[in-house]
């Protein structure tokens, strides 16, 4: 490989240790996203985008003062400059994800959605395969096809008949972008991606503020929009922002399969919609293929490593 060529297809290495810590984080962003349809049933705002723009708010100010709390107030124009092209582009990415799921649910089916976000990981792995030549193992595919089958029969039942293009298209759209977010956060491990997703969550409440039709809500919605923006997205976006920078993206991508699968499960706890039979099938399947692929990489991390130093920071 010739020294110029190298940067550029370099990947971070991490030690076992950082990589179990990275993976527990990504689960985490996972779980926290998850709680976002059992949050949203509480809310009783007309306006989708309403909606949309007080989470992005609330997440907002939730990352701001974890960064003032981790940086200092003045480190916070220093995080913002640091990042740089790759921390923009992730904010792009994360910004036309979520607006691109309120405009897709007018024009197609949730299940629709789900059924190509499930193939997330197959594109982080092909897309960080081609770019960095980043090693995925035949375990790795295993899961993905399994994931890929089980989110397919969890959504079978109310896939559209007809095909939406609008629809359809922004769907593959946040699968897209999403798989890029992803292998940016870990091919630029070295960038802090928190100050990325506060600029996402930013973009993303000052377009819904021009499609909005109103921003009054009542005290009640207001403390459930307030969980919705700190809990299921704010915290979500910081666990995954320093998780996955220390996973192959095939992995942050499979664990973050645990978001449709753990969300009908609190919807069900919380407000008593008992999921379908194929919901219940589907879902074990996917969970059944994350815990092995998680055990078979837990297990390959305890075989003796070479010693040395990454030079990769912790979480941060």
């Amino acid at each position: 490989m010739s020294e110029t060529a190298s940067p550029r297809v370099a990947l971070p290495a991490v030690s076992p240790r950082e990589e179990r810590i990275g993976m527990l984080l990504v689960f985490l962003s996972a779980l926290m996203w998850s709680f976002g349809g059992a949050i949203a049933r509480f809310i009783h705002v007309d306006d989708n985008w309403t909606i949309v723009f007080w989470r992005s708010l609330w997440a907002v100010a939730f990352l701001v003062a974890f960064m003032a709390w981790r940086d200092g107030w003045r480190g916070i124009g220093k995080a913002f400059r640091d990042m740089g092209f790759p921390g923009l582009g992730v904010a792009l990415c994360f910004a036309t994800a979520s607006t691109s799921f309120v405009v897709a649910l007018s024009y197609t089916t949730v299940a629709n959605i789900l059924l190509m976000q499930a193939g997330v990981p197959l594109l982080a792995a092909l897309l960080s395969w081609v770019l960095f030549r980043e090693r995925v193992s035949l375990a790795t595919w295993i899961a993905i096809a399994a994931v890929i089958t089980g989110v397919a029969i969890m959504v079978s039942e109310s896939l559209g008949g007809t095909v939406s293009p609008i629809g359809d298209g922004l769907a593959l759209l946040i699968a897209v972008v999403f798989s890029v977010a992803t292998v940016v956060t870990r091919r630029f491990a070295h960038v802090r991606m928190v100050p990325a997703n506060c600029l996402a969550a930013l973009l993303a409440g000052a377009f819904a503020a021009t499609q909005a039709s109103e921003f009054a809500v009542s005290a009640r919605d207001m403390g459930f929009l307030f969980a919705f923006g700190v809990l299921n997205l704010g915290v979500g976006l910081a666990f995954f922002a320093m998780g996955a920078r220390l996973v192959p993206a095939a992995v942050a991508a499979l664990l973050g399969t645990f978001e449709p699968i753990l969300g009908p499960i609190w919807v069900w706890l919380v407000h008593s919609e008992v999921p379908s039979l194929r919901t219940i099938i589907g879902g074990t399947v996917v969970v059944v293929a994350l815990l092995v692929h998680i055990g078979l990489e837990f297990k390959r991390q305890a075989r003796p490593q070479r010693p040395g130093v990454t030079g990769l920071p912790a979480p941060n």
